[in-house]
């Protein structure tokens, strides 16, 4: 009869066991599942800043709307002027959408130059990022920064500098 209530003690005690070791286990593969979020969103971050970055390129650069005179660059005030710009007839877009930040889900930072409007934007987020070398050259300042409000997609002249950047926050459409 003892023996019995042995085995009883000892299974229940494995049992314990395999639920403390799979508790372990899950934990670990969450963790792991995390900066393998992070990671896109990162990537997805570098790609959407980009995107605005040279559609705010394109902006402020002459364009030709078929025989009409070329579009002389104005500033940018707001973003959502990227998905329909309102001093020109065409219907062809410089941002497909107004994407949101990947990492907060939110709005963009707008830096903006006093002369010329909006010039890039910046995440919210405070947070350290994965990925802090091996950026393309357009991005190499990126390098070591310890906050992904550090990684700004600012839009410079050839040879000049924005000045005094100001930050603002969005306000317009979103996805």
């Amino acid at each position: 009869m003892e023996n019995k209530l042995d085995n009883k003690g000892f299974t229940y005690l494995m049992a314990l066991m395999l639920i403390m070791i799979m508790g372990i286990m899950m934990g670990m593969v969450g963790q792991s599942w995390k900066t393998i979020i992070q990671r896109e969103r990162e990537e997805e971050l570098l790609f959407r800043g980009v995107q605005i970055r040279d559609a705010i390129a394109r902006w402020y650069k002459p364009r030709t709307s078929g025989t009409s005179a070329p579009r002389q660059p104005t500033p940018l005030w707001e973003l959502k002027d990227l998905l329909d710009d309102p001093s020109t007839p065409s219907t062809d877009p410089y941002l497909r959408k107004l994407y949101l930040d990947p990492i907060t889900g939110k709005e963009w930072e707008v830096i903006k130059d006093p002369n010329k409007g909006i010039v890039g934007v910046a995440s919210t987020s405070p947070a350290k990022p994965l990925k802090i070398g091996g950026f393309p050259d357009d991005l190499k300042d990126f390098t070591e920064k310890q906050k992904y409000s550090d990684w700004k997609f600012i839009y410079t002249a050839a040879g000049t500098t924005p000045g005094n950047n100001q930050a603002g926050t969005l306000a317009g459409r979103q996805r």
